[in-house]
């Protein structure tokens, strides 16, 4: 063999070498980020470039949403429409319809991924009672008194296969660390309700009107020991340690919801949606650390996969707003949504609606 011809045959090594290594990262898809609007559907964002990829048709103001753990389906929880709403991310169609009741609004997918649990409010005419008149009862509130519900839906079956009475107004909902139970907030009569997730038994009513008012969301520290509870209407924040007991509260800004630990659980993330902030507290001592200000009713939040950036659902301002965790700063708006209500993200990253499994 002379010269040449080894030195070809080690070109063509090479060539053959990076082609196959170009083929592989061709083959590892962009992470995606899905956004419900509930004057639409849902819109598709590469979650690198931030760049709008497609909007998807599902049913009728869809709110809350999951990603099953594979990525393969996405899941709508749509108020309008009474329903669930299954796309398939590989089409970016809706292939099929799952009825659940009225006001369907929250939604998580157990740690398991075998079931999605939906809340809804099958005897509310769709917001809280008096809201505009908190010390007067109008003509809906004899409705809302009616307990809420939450719909458990098989993922292989696609079927709802077991209801659980919560109480008035359900909100956001979390999972024990194992597992085995599951905490629901009720922002109507003021309590936290624990169920075990084997026997769809309460087990446990926390009662948070000695510290506040209107819990909405909660989330479970990454250790595990701690879970947060947001209190709308007291402009605080809750903290019950593993055993669900109250421990101590912190004053946020007015109306806080969505609220998540990053991922290595150093900060906790507070969308204060009436004071127009994007809240960060020190989550071992709960002191504030940052007030990022945002748009107009900004609820639910998702970091990206990586971390590199949070993106901001907010609603009347009709954008996504796009967050830098470092800067604590907002980097860019996103425009042309319509009534944005939450976020989450194919890798699973942390946030307000979902949380890595």
């Amino acid at each position: 063999m002379n010269a040449l011809t080894y030195y070809s045959r080690i070109a063509t090594l090479i060539c053959v070498g990076l082609v196959s290594t170009l083929q592989a990262l061709a083959e590892v898809p962009d992470p995606v980020a899905y956004v419900t609007n509930q004057g639409g559907g849902v819109t598709v964002l590469n979650a690198r470039t931030l760049k709008r990829v497609d909007e998807i048709a599902v049913g009728k103001d869809p709110r809350g949403l999951a990603v099953t753990p594979d990525g393969h389906w996405l899941l709508t929880a749509n108020q309008g429409s009474a329903d669930v709403s299954v796309v398939d991310t590989t089409t970016r169609k809706e292939v099929r319809r799952i009825a659940v009741g009225r006001n369907v609004e929250f939604m998580r997918i157990s740690p398991d991924g075998r079931r999605a649990f939906v809340t809804y409010e099958p005897s509310s005419e769709g917001g809280p009672p008096g809201k505009n008149n908190p010390g007067k009862r109008d003509e809906n509130d004899e409705k809302d008194e009616a307990a809420a519900e939450v719909a458990i839906i098989d993922l292989s079956q696609w079927a709802v296969v077991g209801r659980i009475k919560a109480a008035r107004e359900t909100e956001a909902i979390e999972f024990s660390p194992a597992g085995t139970l599951l905490l629901v907030a009720n922002e109507g009569d003021n309590t936290v309700g624990v169920y075990e997730l084997s026997t769809l038994k309460q087990i446990r009513r926390v009662d948070v009107a000695p510290f506040g008012n209107r819990p909405r969301g909660i989330k479970i520290a990454p250790d595990g020991k701690t879970y947060v509870v947001t209190l709308e209407n007291s402009n605080n924040l809750l903290l019950l340690d593993a055993g669900f007991n109250p421990i101590k509260t912190v004053p946020t800004g007015q109306g806080p919801y969505g609220v998540a630990f990053d991922r290595e659980g150093r900060y906790l993330w507070v969308a204060a949606s009436r004071a127009d902030q994007l809240q960060v507290f020190d989550a071992r001592t709960f002191a504030p650390v940052a007030a990022i200000p945002v748009g107009k009713r900004c609820w639910h939040f998702s970091f990206t996969p990586g971390d590199q950036k949070l993106l901001l659902a907010c609603g009347r301002s009709n954008s996504v707003q796009v967050i830098d965790p470092q800067k604590r700063e907002v980097v860019d708006a996103l425009p042309g949504y319509k009534l944005p209500w939450g976020v989450v993200t194919y890798p699973t990253s942390v946030g307000s609606l979902d949380a890595p499994r």
